[in-house]
């Protein structure tokens, strides 16, 4: 096979960053593409050469097979690497890049047009003897059909998507009276997210452990697998956390899963990476899922019990070369785990964010791995997936690991968005994560109701440290520090300090030197400042000293709080509004996004958690319902419009 020269990275973000920094060190040339949204992004700065292909979404960008290869072709690039999502699992795109005489990073248009199919995939596991679960993988797609097979499989039951993953198109169905309903939001997210409405059914299995293998093959018949991964620590079908090895792995089992991946790659003649997943049940029996015929999001935990690198592996792989290594070489050193740090709030069932990232410190001071593709100033937009970035550590032992990941997820610095940063350090610490024992269940058992899902309350110091903030940049606008309090120093400064629709006052009272008494509701303190410049500030609170990042723009402060971020705003002077009503007629967009469906109409009568408008962003359909009952007065957006968080879509009357 040819030597590749110049890569282009059909994809974005996060993973685009990744595969260029073991391009590049290797010596290839990389070229970036970008969409009118990422013409800043941080992919396209490290790029040798970078090609703007369509506007944002993603249908008009990375998604455009013909505008990609033109940028190939204008570029002068002889290989291209997919990364994953976007184009990664598409055989049309595999073909056409092999058409034009490009060298696609990856396996064959064949085996990712196969296993790309949930529903063919399965027959062929079926073939070559690999456990699978009972379902149903048919070609008649229509209701009678699948009502009727779900009737022969029985409840519970799980629909998926035949072409897709990550949730998408995915639900869990427990009695026949849910099954129409949710086909047709399976479909519906299906079609719009994989272009085919195409579903599978399959029993439910309830709470196992989700346990993949890592696949590597090459052109000259060679296939291994290195090890296996966990990732069962999972919210609505989407992975949060993900570790290596499993922890409730035998040499045996991982022997048997292992060879019953092999025997799916050799099915499809598999080459390059790919990765076999499994359901494992308690009993240890273990069912063929899904195969992703890629590079996996959590590759970096198999890298660092391996000390290999998958990149540096699918690029030789590419040019022809044959594996470096046997089954009987490859070694397992250590425990890996990762997070993935998610632009989404939890306190509002996991909504995406927009924005602009004000502060971005990754913590890598204690050897944690962090691949992101994030800059301070940019923009989260709605047109992609939410992940920002992922957190990995490695340890001589599982505890080691979780210790170091831990300390990464408090100590990097977000600010600007909200994130999941605050969950992730939660599930990190429960106890039952720590002890190894959990399955795809553990995150609806566990924090079903957790504290970290409802609105963060600051603690007193964190008031403490946002009145001082506050009061420092006043200061410093009329030019009066701190030293130089007021004429009366007697006399305490009030705020009134605010988030969402709550209100905290806080009092300053100055006293000796660099001292500040603050009195919340709850108690007194003493605050010290000790240094302070326009990004961060370290204080002495009751005897403790400690840095704390922030940001501050006209009145609105973003503070960093070990770990998360926590937004307040100077209400000092504002005008003391009544509170809105929880229960509105006025039903407005909670995100940027684009309107997929409208289903009433005005003049039309709606009641209360009706069904009104569907919501697309960050490939995720929201539902947007009724909050009164009543009567449609206004309709102001039709299907296709892109819309701005806090718009206002309808009024109920």
């Amino acid at each position: 096979m040819p030597a590749i020269h110049k890569i282009l990275i059909a994809n974005r973000g996060e993973i685009a960053c990744r595969i260029q920094r073991t391009a590049q060190a290797l010596g290839y040339r990389t070229v970036a593409v970008y969409s009118d949204a990422d013409a800043d992004a941080l992919h396209v700065q490290m790029a040798d050469q970078a090609v703007h292909i369509g506007p944002a979404p993603v249908q008009q960008s990375y998604l455009n097979i013909p505008a990609i290869l033109d940028a190939a072709r204008r570029s002068g690039a002889d290989a291209i690497h997919p990364g994953y999502g976007f184009l990664s699992e598409n055989a049309e795109f595999a073909r056409t890049c092999e058409q034009a005489g490009l060298i696609f990073i990856g396996p064959s248009a064949d085996a990712i047009e196969l296993m790309g199919s949930k529903r063919l995939s399965k027959l062929a596991m079926l073939d070559a003897g690999v456990p699978c679960i009972a379902g149903y993988q048919g070609a008649e797609q229509d209701d009678a059909t699948l009502l009727r097979e779900a009737e022969r499989i029985g409840y519970p039951l799980m629909i998926k998507a035949s072409a897709g993953g990550g949730g998408r198109g995915m639900r869990l169905v427990h009695n026949a009276d849910e099954l129409p309903a949710q086909l047709r939001t399976a479909r519906s997210e299906a079609l719009n997210g994989f272009g085919s409405d195409e579903l599978i059914l399959e029993q439910a299995l309830i709470e196992p452990r989700h346990v993949e293998v890592q696949l590597f093959g090459d052109h000259h018949g060679h296939l291994i697998y290195l090890g296996e991964r966990d990732c069962s620590i999972q919210r609505r079908h989407q992975k949060v956390i993900e570790e290596a090895p499993c922890p409730v792995m035998t040499a045996e089992l991982r022997q048997a899963m292992g060879e019953a991946a092999l025997k799916a790659g050799r099915a499809v003649n598999y080459v390059g990476a790919g990765t076999v997943e499994f359901l494992l049940d308690a009993r240890g029996q273990f069912y063929f899922l899904e195969m992703n015929t890629r590079l996996q999001v959590e590759h970096p935990v198999t890298e660092l019990i391996t000390g290999l690198d998958l990149v540096a592996w699918q690029l030789s792989v590419a040019e022809g070369q044959p594996l470096p290594l046997t089954q009987e070489q490859v070694q397992l050193h250590g425990h890996a785990m990762e997070v993935r740090l998610y632009a989404e709030d939890p306190t509002q069932d996991f909504l995406p964010q927009t924005g602009r990232i004000e502060a971005w410190e990754p913590a890598l001071e204690h050897g944690a791995r962090i691949d992101h593709g994030l800059f301070e100033g940019q923009s989260v937009s709605p047109f992609y997936d939410p992940m920002l970035g992922k957190l990995i550590a490695h340890g001589a032992t599982r505890e080691e690991a979780r210790r170091k990941l831990l300390r990464a997820v408090q100590d990097t610095v977000l600010l600007g968005v909200q994130s999941n940063q605050r969950l992730l350090d939660n599930l990190l610490q429960h106890p039952q994560f720590i002890s190894g024992e959990f399955s795809t269940g553990f995150i609806p058992r566990h924090f079903s109701d957790h504290p970290s899902l409802h609105p963060y309350t600051p603690s007193a110091e964190e008031l403490a440290i946002a009145a001082v903030l506050f009061y420092q940049a006043s200061a410093r606008q009329h030019r009066a520090p701190l030293s130089h309090w007021r004429n009366n120093a007697n006399v305490p400064l009030h705020y009134r300090l605010g988030l969402d629709e709550q209100n905290w006052t806080v009092q300053l009272l100055k006293l000796a030197g660099e001292v500040i008494q603050v009195q919340t509701a709850e108690r007194s303190l003493e605050l010290k400042l000790i240094n302070h410049s326009e990004k961060s500030v370290t204080l002495e609170i009751d005897g403790l000293r400690q840095r704390h990042a922030y940001r501050l723009d006209v009145g609105q402060l973003w503070l960093f709080t070990h770990p998360g971020s926590l937004r307040l705003q100077d209400r000092t002077h504002a005008v003391i509004g009544s509170q809105t009503s929880v229960s509105s007629g006025t039903l407005k967009a909670p995100m940027d996004g684009a309107i997929v469906d409208v289903l009433v109409s005005e003049g039309s009568p709606v009641s209360k958690g009706q069904l009104l408008v569907v919501l697309e962003a960050m490939k995720m359909e929201h539902p947007l319902k009724a909050g009164i009952d009543g009567v449609l007065k206004r309709v102001q957006v039709k299907v296709g419009d892109q819309v701005k968080n806090r718009q206002v879509l309808l009024q109920v009357e």
